[in-house]
């Protein structure tokens, strides 16, 4: 028995929320963007990953996967895409660190008086904009979602439509309250990171680092 085409609803509900738990280059941005620019730039990222999400739920719908296998040429072109702005982000925030530790405290911090800050990391300016690459640039997430899911659908349901929205809405209202925790959390962060460069660019590194794993491993993804 379904509930409006969607079977094993409470299945899906817990393996939609252990996915958006799970670490990704969309939560990394998000919580790094409001780590360095605060909240609402926070959530300038997060509507790019949202809008990126339901994309990428639209395309699965019209199975874009599909699309994919049957061209891997053109698998192949995002694919390498998705790696490279992936890579060149995280090479932004290794570079960025390693400019903070070089300048003085003074020049890191912001001035609560006057209300000036540093100039913005060039990997942090239009956020939603570089969140929204971020989410499109990655054909395995369309094949994932596709594959995850099919899963709960009623092929025999008269809507197929209605159950996809209903799948959909679940795991962009899950992602929504995992944003913004990471928001609040990331300009909690701030605070204490504006007098300790040491810990700001290890932090920073490490994301990069990431980054940069996300995209090898990116590069390295297979239609299989």
């Amino acid at each position: 028995m379904s509930f409006y085409g969607v079977t094993d609803l409470w299945t899906y509900v817990l393996g939609a929320l252990a996915i958006i738990l799970l670490p990704g280059p969309n939560s990394l941005f998000v919580l790094s963007v409001a780590t360095v620019r605060g909240v609402r730039s926070g959530y300038q990222a997060a509507m790019g990953v949202f809008v990126g999400d339901t994309v990428l739920l639209l395309l699965t719908a019209l199975g874009a996967a599909g699309l994919l296998r049957t061209y891997p040429a053109l698998f192949m072109v995002v694919k390498y895409a998705g790696a490279a702005y992936l890579s060149w982000i995280g090479i932004n925030l290794l570079r960025a660190a390693w400019q903070g530790l070089r300048q003085p405290v003074t020049a890191a911090v912001v001035d609560t008086q006057s209300g000036a800050a540093e100039p913005v990391p060039s990997n942090m300016q239009r956020p939603f904009h570089r969140a929204l690459l971020i989410s499109l640039l990655n054909p395995k997430a369309i094949l994932f979602l596709l594959s995850f899911f099919v899963q709960f659908i009623d092929p025999a349901y008269d809507t197929p439509a209605l159950p996809f929205l209903i799948l959909g809405t679940i795991i962009m209202v899950f992602s929504a309250l995992y944003l913004s925790a990471l928001i609040f959390a990331g300009a909690r962060l701030a605070q204490g990171f504006g007098r300790r460069k040491r810990l700001s660019a290890a932090l920073s590194s490490a994301v990069g680092g990431l980054f940069v794993w996300f995209g090898v491993k990116l590069a390295s993804a297979s239609l299989a």
